[in-house]
This record gives structure tokens, C-alpha cells and sequence, in this order.
């Protein structure tokens, strides 16, 4: 080998173990792991079903949440991720349900309107009650058919009431005590029933809304033989003609 040949081995040689060791001081990038993504955030609904309401009635919260590991809604407490609670407020509340998680944490509320209950309006009274209140029966002395002094008032208030409402008709009804025979109790009872629809008459009511019959001593109202039981039964009976 010549001696110029001899230098080319030498300096490629040389050149190979250059590139050897560089090769081998060359450091190797270390792989980055990529960031891990945050956690998802927390989702809320809540709903009232119905929304309003009256005093006293219930109404019905139902909520929804995802991604959340703490649920509360002020009042009701701690719930599950999901449900419905029937609730009876006193007032108008707006409910706030509260959804926490790692994620952070998301609201939703729900307003529930109660208006004042407002009483029913009473039904207006039916001619039977307006007769029964304001007409009222008128008593005799015994063995007579004519009206006492302390009567005359009554039969008054009577005849007022029907000039008040034309559209009634009365049936007078004249009643005795049990002293005396059926005949003499009955015509007494009779004559009874026509002086009180003579006063009322007199009155200003029309005749043909009057109608009088006697049962003398048939019907009583009383049956105890002592005067205060006789007086009871000494007596016109009103009764609402139908």
C-alpha cells in the first residue's frame, strides 16, 4: 500500500470513529404526556308543575342534573341527581336547585306563584228560606178567631214581606186546641185562617194568592194537656203555596 493510500485509510478511519462517538453523546428527546381535559360541568334544570297555584294547594318540583355529586335546593335539602318533590307553599317562592361537581357548579330555579284563595261566593237564598225567615205564624186568644193587639205586628211583617215578593203564594192554615168538638174546632179554624187573610189583604196582597183551610183540632203542634201546649197549637200556620 502506498504511503498517500495509507493516509486516505487512516483519515477515513478516523472520521468513522469522529461519527461514532458523536453518535453516541446525541441526548434523546423525552415524549410530553398531553394535558388531561378538565372535567365536564355540571347541568341543571328544575321546573314547577303548575307554576301557579291557590292558597293551600300543592304544586309539583321536578329537577334534573348531570355531572354533579351535590344537589340542594334550600328548604327541601340534599336530592338526588334527578326526581320530582310535591311542595305546599304559603307565599310565592322561587325554588333554586344548587348542582355541584368537579366540574364547578350550575343553578336553575323555578318560581311558584300562590294567589289568595277567594271564598266562594254563599248561594243566594231559595224562597223557601226567604218565606220560613220573614213570615211568621200568628196566635190566638182562646175561642176566638179575631187577631190580638200583640198579633196585628206580625201579620204586618207578613203582608210586607208578600207585597215585596209578588210571585208568592201562602196557604193559611187556621189550627185550634183540643178543647171542643171537631165541628166547633174546625169552623173556629176556618174563621182563624180568614181574618188573617182579610189583614192581609187589607194590606194591599191580592186575594188570589191567599189561600186558608182549617184543621181545627186534627193537626196539633203540641199534645200536652196544659194552657202553654194550647196556646201553641191556637194558631195560622203559614205555609209557601208550591
Amino acid at each position: 500500500m502506498t504511503q498517500r493510500r495509507l493516509k486516505a485509510v487512516r483519515l477515513l478511519a478516523t472520521l468513522a470513529v469522529a461519527l461514532s462517538l458523536a453518535g453516541c453523546n446525541k441526548k434523546v428527546a423525552k415524549a410530553t404526556p398531553p394535558t388531561p381535559p378538565p372535567p365536564p360541568a355540571p347541568t341543571a334544570t328544575l321546573a314547577a308543575n303548575p307554576s301557579v297555584i291557590e292558597q293551600g294547594q300543592s304544586t309539583t318540583l321536578t329537577w334534573q342534573t348531570t355531572n354533579a355529586n351535590d344537589n340542594t335546593i334550600p328548604g327541601l335539602g340534599t336530592l338526588s341527581a334527578s326526581g320530582s318533590r310535591s311542595v305546599t307553599p304559603g307565599e310565592s317562592t322561587t325554588y333554586t336547585l344548587l348542582a355541584k361537581g368537579s366540574g364547578g357548579t350550575k343553578d336553575a330555579s323555578a318560581r311558584v306563584t300562590v294567589n289568595t284563595r277567594i271564598a266562594s261566593a254563599a248561594p243566594s237564598p231559595t224562597d223557601e228560606d226567604l218565606f220560613s225567615k220573614n213570615v211568621k205564624d200568628v196566635f190566638f186568644d182562646y175561642n176566638k178567631p179575631t187577631l190580638r193587639s200583640d198579633e196585628v205586628p206580625i201579620a204586618q211583617n207578613d203582608s210586607a214581606f208578600l207585597a215585596q215578593h209578588p210571585s208568592l203564594k201562602v196557604v193559611v192554615e187556621g189550627h185550634c186546641d183540643d178543647r171542643g168538638s171537631e165541628e166547633y174546632n174546625l169552623a173556629l179554624g176556618a174563621s182563624r185562617a180568614d181574618s188573617v187573610k182579610q189583614a192581609l189583604v187589607q194590606r194591599g196582597i191580592l186575594a188570589d194568592r191567599i189561600k186558608t183551610v182549617s184543621f181545627g183540632k186534627e193537626k196539633p203542634f203540641c199534645t200536652q194537656d196544659n194552657e202553654q201546649c194550647w196556646q201553641t197549637n191556637r194558631v195560622d200556620h203559614f205555609v209557601l203555596e208550591r
